[in-house]
């Protein structure tokens, strides 16, 4: 194997270019039978098609590792990302962010409703 895709469902297609152009500074590179693609980093890639069934997911799906999430939050907020705030067993968020032994970690919805993850991982010192 020598590549791994997510694929985003999204109710308006080009509602979902905006966003992704808008907020997070990306433009899809390549179009296929109905889906865009991003190409954001080498060897990253991701897809949107047009579904009604889009927002139903509960789940995260999809996850970006960054070695600056601060940094990252910090230019995503400028945008307009609202980070989600959680206060569950396991699960809590203090100014958007989840804290464990292993890493940071802070989840937005973008304008489709699906949930997108961005974790740093800490380093094993």
């Amino acid at each position: 194997m020598k590549e791994v895709q997510t694929v985003l469902p999204a109710a308006d297609l080009a509602r979902a270019r905006r966003y992704y152009h808008d907020k997070l500074g990306m433009d899809s590179d390549e179009e296929h039978d109905g889906m865009v693609l991003f190409h954001p980093f080498p060897g990253g890639v991701f897809g949107i098609y047009e579904t009604p069934n889009a927002g139903t997911a509960q789940n995260t799906q999809m996850n970006w590792m960054t070695d600056d999430l601060d940094g990252e939050m910090s230019v995503m907020r400028s945008n307009g990302v609202v980070f989600e705030d959680y206060d569950m067993p396991g699960l809590k968020t203090e100014n958007g962010v989840a804290e464990t032994a292993e890493a940071r970690s802070a989840w937005f919805r973008d304008s489709e409703g699906n949930f997108i993850c961005v974790t740093e991982m800490k380093s094993s010192v």
